[in-house]
């Protein structure tokens, strides 16, 4: 990236100020925050994983609240259609002509963020529906396309813990998902905080922060973000020794079953220049690339019966990944 104008700079600080928006109403989670504003600055989507009352969905409202976009919310049950989170056409009438024509109604998918509230309640076709619209950027209804509004960001949650009636996201769909964060309990100063701060009389407003034509010019700049010829050897070797038929790395051969493809690379990349955008930097390092490999490769390692069986996980694989594969040296 060239040296950065003054109205860039002036568009970079209001980084930090997004995330003290959010953080007025989110106590900790900093990484769980980081990690959302890079999905938003890649361009990407987020899958959400937190046991209920974590606020996953409380997080999401306040990132709307801190974005002058339009927000939406999809709380997804087995009954839930397609052409509940697309739309619909409807019959309607001139009054002038009295002429009959059918209208498109645009469904909630229609906005710039859109919360799907615990997607795996909802069965493989709707979440087809929604997963299309992630990567394409449009919807197709009667043959028409309909284009989506950008900047387009959606967050997804699911619950981990109950499984009984619900159609978990097959891998090659979770693939379309920018990053897998999970969401862990607070501290125990932060639970004190959250318990002081939510049942008195206190509410805490949000100022909007970034406005439409902002965030697509940061997403813009992302991709102007410099990394070096060895930073990006250093990525393709990360991702390879995920493949346990070509790995060099003995943990790996013997945990997972499949590792992770070219995608996962590209995302490594474009989430380590977020990130570094982020933190008010023009080139990535090594450390933005092993900050974001736990939530790029969390759910595209698929572990062995035998590692799910020992509860190994995805991040323990990674951590090994990260230690075992060596550093690129000297100036990057």
């Amino acid at each position: 990236m060239s040296q950065p104008s003054l109205a860039i700079d002036k568009l970079l600080n209001k980084l930090p100020e997004l995330k003290s928006e959010i953080q007025k109403v989110i106590v900790g989670q900093n990484t769980i925050i980081e990690e959302i504003v890079v999905s938003l600055l890649a361009g990407g989507h987020c899958l959400l994983e937190g046991v209920p009352g974590l606020a996953k969905t409380l997080m999401v409202r306040t990132l709307a609240d801190a974005l002058d976009l339009p927000f939406r919310r999809i709380q997804f049950t087995p009954d839930l259609m397609p052409t509940d989170i697309v739309g619909t056409e409807v019959l309607e009438e001139d009054h002038v002509t009295g002429k009959r024509f059918f209208k498109f109604n645009k469904g909630p998918l229609f906005a710039s963020i859109v919360l799907a509230d615990e997607i795996n309640r909802t069965p493989p076709k709707t979440q087809a529906a929604l997963l299309e619209a992630m990567q394409e950027f449009s919807v197709t209804y009667g043959g028409q396309t309909y284009p989506l509004d950008r900047p387009f960001f959606i967050l997804a949650t699911q619950n981990p813990i109950e499984q009984a009636g619900t159609y978990p996201l097959p891998e090659a769909q979770l693939d379309r998902f920018l990053l897998y964060i999970k969401i862990g309990y607070p501290t125990a100063e932060e639970e004190v905080k959250i318990l002081s701060s939510t049942t008195g009389t206190t509410k805490v407003k949000v100022a909007p922060v970034l406005n439409a034509a902002e965030i697509i010019q940061l997403q813009s700049l992302v991709r102007e973000v410099s990394i070096s010829e060895a930073l990006i050897q250093y990525v393709s070797l990360l991702v390879r020794a995920t493949r346990p038929d070509i790995t060099p790395l003995a943990y790996i051969k013997e945990w997972v079953r499949w590792g992770a493809g070219p995608r996962a690379g590209q995302a490594l990349i474009l989430t380590a220049k977020a990130r570094a955008l982020s933190l008010g930097r023009y080139a990535v390092t090594a450390e933005d690339l092993q900050a974001m490999a736990y939530p790029v490769l969390r759910h595209r390692l698929l572990m062995n019966f035998r590692a799910e069986a020992e509860n190994i996980t995805p991040d323990m694989a990674t951590a090994a990944l990260i230690q075992g594969v060596e550093k690129p040296k000297g100036k990057l």
